[in-house]
């Protein structure tokens, strides 16, 4: 289960017209488009009914959110390339109570530092030169803006294919 903030389709066709020429990429479908705030792992159900009390008591206004850039994960071998989330205030402070509330669960605490993104790919065997490439190529990409007004708290299943995400919980800021 994770924490996410949905992304709008209308920012969908921008990041589409990114996803080509890059070897070993594997293409997520626009409907996986999201930018995790906190990722929780695989939980009970007992857990996951405390998780969304936690969730539904974090109280944060609505925010603007933009996407700027590209950048990839994987320092010799990369694993992912993704849309770099403008960062901001309101958007650190919505992830951390996602931190907080998982922490109140009993979860381990995220040891991996917040990096806003929209995964676009899951890369095997890209050689780490053409991912930079890709991520210069896409350097000057900009989305319009958008308002985070809610987020989701998301199952993920597995099948043949790209997962599959299902929103179970949604919860409005403001």
């Amino acid at each position: 289960m994770f924490a996410a903030l949905p992304v709008p389709e209308e920012i969908h066709p921008g990041l589409i017209q990114t996803q080509t020429g890059l070897s070993g990429a594997r293409w997520r479908p626009p409907r996986n488009f999201h930018i995790t705030l906190r990722f929780f792992g695989g939980v009970s159900h007992a857990d996951a009914r405390d998780l969304d009390e936690l969730l539904a008591e974090i109280s944060c206004a609505p925010f603007e959110v933009s996407l700027e850039g590209m950048g990839w994960f994987g320092r010799r071998e990369p694993s992912a390339v993704w849309a770099r989330v403008r960062e901001s205030d309101a958007l650190r402070a919505l992830s951390a109570q996602c931190e907080r509330a998982a922490r109140r669960l009993g979860l381990a605490p995220d040891r991996r530092p917040f990096t806003p993104h929209v995964t676009l790919a899951y890369l095997h065997g890209t050689l780490l030169d053409e991912a930079a490439a890709w991520v210069e190529r896409h350097h000057a990409y900009r989305s319009t803006v958008f308002w985070a007004e809610g987020f989701h708290l998301y199952s993920s299943h597995l099948g043949d294919g790209p997962s599959r995400y299902v929103a179970e919980a949604d919860y409005v800021l403001g």
